[in-house]
C-alpha cells in the first residue's frame, strides 16, 4: 500500500470543516465551517481566506457558471453573492430542518447538482439525495437513507459512486449523462468497522479511477480501487477526523482535505493542533475538476 505526506496549508482551526471544492475560474478552494454557518473561499497562491456567513449550518459550497456560490444548508439552498455577501433562497425539498439539513454534494459533468442530507439522530430512512437541474427543479434519487455523503463520476462518466455512511460502503450506480438518471445500485468497497480506518465521508476520484475518500475516525484520506474494492494507499493526516477531498491547482495535481475539530477532547486538541485545517498532499497524478453549477 503507497502512502503519501499532505502538509496543513490553512491551520484555521474550524470547528467542522468540510466540503471543499475548486473553484477554476478564480483558482480559489471553497470550503465551508458546517456548525459556524461559514462559507469560505481560500487563495493558495496568498494563503488568504475569506469568509461569509449564512443563516444555518452550511455543508456545502460550489461555483455556478452565473459567478455566484450555491450553497446547502439546514433549511434549504441557496445561492450567495460574493461581491455583497448577498443570499438568496432557493430551493428546499427536504422540509423536515428540525432533524435534517443538507451534507454533501457536486455537480456532474453537465452542471446538474446532486445534493443529500443527513439526519441529525442518524435515524435510517430519514435522508435522501436529491438531483437538481439548472432552475432546482428536483427528485429524489437515492431515497431513505442515514447520512448522504460522497459522490463523485468516473472518467468517462459511466459510473456515478456514492456513500452513505452510515453502511460504511461506497456504492456504484449506472450512470446516463444524458439524463442525470441513475440506476443497478451494487456495492464496490466495503469498509468494515474491523479494519480500524474509520467511515467512508466525502469522496473524489482520479484520473485513474480510483476513489479517495475522507475517513471520518480514521486520521487519513484513503485510496480504493473501485474494481477489485482493494485499498491502494493512504494519506495519513495528524488528525483523528478527516472530512472530505478535492482535487484542485491549475493541473488538478493537488488534493486538498478538510478536516474539523468537533468531537474531540482537550487533550486530542493538544495532541492534534491542527485539527480544524485544510490540508494539501500532492500524490503525483491528476484528478476530477469541480464542475460548477449550470444555472
Amino acid at each position: 500500500m503507497q502512502t503519501y505526506e499532505a502538509q496543513c496549508v490553512l491551520d484555521i482551526q474550524a470547528t467542522l470543516g468540510e466540503g471543499p471544492s475548486w473553484d477554476a475560474t478564480t483558482g480559489k478552494l471553497l470550503w465551508v465551517d458546517i456548525e459556524n454557518s461559514l462559507v469560505n473561499r481560500f487563495d493558495p497562491e496568498s494563503g488568504k481566506n475569506e469568509a461569509w456567513t449564512v443563516e444555518k449550518e452550511c455543508s456545502f459550497a460550489i461555483a455556478s457558471s452565473q459567478g455566484d456560490i450555491v450553497v446547502g444548508t439546514r433549511e434549504g439552498i441557496v445561492r450567495l453573492n460574493p461581491q455583497t455577501g448577498e443570499i438568496a433562497k432557493v430551493a428546499n425539498p427536504d422540509t423536515n430542518s428540525a432533524t435534517t439539513r443538507f451534507n454533501d454534494a457536486k455537480c456532474d459533468p453537465r452542471g446538474r447538482l446532486f445534493a443529500g442530507t443527513i439526519s441529525d439522530t442518524r435515524t435510517p430512512g430519514d435522508a435522501n439525495c436529491y438531483r437538481f437541474d439548472s432552475q432546482f427543479n428536483y427528485e429524489t434519487v437515492v431515497p431513505g437513507v442515514v447520512n448522504s455523503n460522497g459522490l463523485c463520476w468516473s472518467p468517462d462518466h459511466k459510473l456515478f459512486y456514492y456513500i452513505d455512511t452510515a453502511t460504511r460502503k461506497i456504492d456504484a450506480f449506472d450512470y446516463d449523462i444524458e439524463t442525470g438518471h441513475i440506476s443497478n445500485r451494487r456495492m464496490v468497497v466495503d469498509i468494515p468497522e474491523s479494519l480500524g480506518i474509520g467511515k467512508p465521508d466525502g469522496m473524489t476520484i482520479d484520473a485513474e479511477g480510483m476513489l479517495w475518500t475522507g475517513m471520518w475516525g480514521g486520521a487519513a484520506v484513503c485510496r480504493w480501487d473501485p474494481r477489485s474494492g482493494e485499498l491502494l494507499g493512504k494519506i495519513e493526516i495528524p488528525c483523528p477526523n478527516v472530512t472530505s477531498c478535492c482535487f484542485g491547482g491549475e493541473n488538478l495535481d493537488q488534493l486538498y482535505i478538510a478536516t474539523p475539530r468537533k468531537g474531540l477532547s482537550d487533550e486530542q486538541l493538544k495532541q492534534f493542533p491542527q485539527a480544524g485545517g485544510i490540508f494539501r498532499c500532492q500524490p503525483g497524478l491528476n484528478g476530477a475538476a469541480t464542475f460548477p453549477f449550470a444555472g
